[in-house]
């Protein structure tokens, strides 16, 4: 027995309707995420255990932040994802899935701003 239709089966569709879409996304966000996180990590671990000056003058720099505010705002996005899949797949009660879903969206959203904001912080401190 089979419940999706023959053009939701075409297109690849699952119940909700999006799910091939979905999944691209969380694809896409995970490849960006390898050059991402190497680009973050070298300069962060050189500034490590230097002190706040270090981390400073790190950050000062235009392309070290753009890649700082890169990483936080697509890794955020990407765990966002991860997580709405895991609530879909495993809270059977709707008005708790609802509520998760919009939990994980606001607190997401709120840390990847604020990794952007502390970033910009550090960029424009005079």
């Amino acid at each position: 027995m089979r419940y999706k239709t023959d053009y939701a089966r075409v297109q690849g569709l699952g119940a909700a309707g999006d799910g091939m879409h979905h999944w691209w996304l969380q694809r896409v966000s995970s490849i960006a995420l390898i050059p991402l996180t190497v680009a973050f990590v070298i300069p962060f671990g050189r500034a490590l255990g230097q002190g706040h000056a270090a981390m400073l003058a790190t950050y000062q720099t235009f392309g070290h932040a753009l890649v700082a505010v890169l990483f936080f705002l697509v890794g955020f996005w990407h765990l966002a994802q991860g997580l709405q899949v895991v609530v879909e797949d495993y809270v059977p009660h709707k008005p708790t899935r609802v509520a998760l879903l919009l939990a994980n969206k606001l607190i997401c959203g709120a840390l990847a701003a604020a990794g952007a904001l502390a970033v910009a912080t550090l960029l424009f401190r005079a």
